[in-house]
């Protein structure tokens, strides 16, 4: 069996070289073996020289002008081999340790879909030393968390995860369209209305702040409540 990991990238020079170093250094379950598809879409800074430099077995897909995350992770698909697939944003708020986990509802229960959720173990602190970072974002992802499950009666605890871990049959039944970020909202509508259950895994996350380089903003959740809503009536 095998793991494709895509990485899509877009100016990601202060992380990128860390980010790609711990995938490559990660441990899989035994009989899993790892691909792993990078794309930088796009970028303007020092992102694709880095990626160059990098010693090891990965896949480097080029896109010469920036087309966005849904685009990029579409054109990682394309290249990639492997009978399961995960998305790994190329920061370091998720740590690939975590692929182990996500692994095991596929591998002993033939689950379909797994969710690493941050959310189920990520209190709201306004004040304090272990005040919440980005508490705007937060409750931004708990409501389109919460609208997901208002429009398509499901029970999830975090929609927006980055970690969503697909097997191939899986995939090529939902025939993505996102070129944003709006890819999150919708391969999760596109899974519910197949009614193929998601099995949610609590994982670790160090959020960023917009300073840090934090991409996401208010006009990609306005884009993700829209997006959620189209596709509870098409396809």
């Amino acid at each position: 069996m095998k793991l494709s990991i895509i990485i899509p990238i877009f100016n990601e020079q202060k992380t990128v070289e860390e980010l790609i170093t711990k995938v490559l250094e990660v441990s899989l379950p035994r009989g899993v073996k790892k691909e792993i598809v990078v794309v930088n879409d796009g970028s303007t800074d020092s992102t694709l020289k880095i990626l160059q430099k990098i010693k090891g077995n990965i896949k480097i897909i080029n896109h010469e002008k920036n087309q966005g995350k849904g685009a990029a992770i579409r054109t990682g698909i394309k290249h990639s081999s492997g009978d399961l697939f995960i998305i790994q944003d190329a920061d370091l708020e998720y740590n690939p340790s975590d692929y182990k986990k996500l692994l095991i509802p596929i591998l002993t229960n033939n689950a379909q879909v797994v969710y690493g959720t941050r959310l189920v173990n990520y209190p709201l602190k306004i004040w304090g030393k272990d005040k919440t970072v980005m508490p705007v974002h937060l409750i931004a992802n708990k409501f389109l968390t919460g609208f997901t499950n208002l429009v398509y009666r499901s029970h999830l605890t975090d929609m927006e995860t980055c970690y969503k871990l697909l097997t191939r049959n899986l995939l090529e039944k939902l025939s993505l369209k996102s070129e944003k970020f709006d890819f999150e909202p919708e391969v999760t509508a596109k899974i519910l209305r197949l009614n193929i259950p998601i099995v949610e895994v609590p994982i670790t996350v160090k959020p960023r702040t917009y300073k840090e380089g934090k991409k996401i903003g208010y006009k990609d959740g306005i884009a993700a409540i829209w997006t959620l809503i189209k596709y509870r009536f098409i396809n």
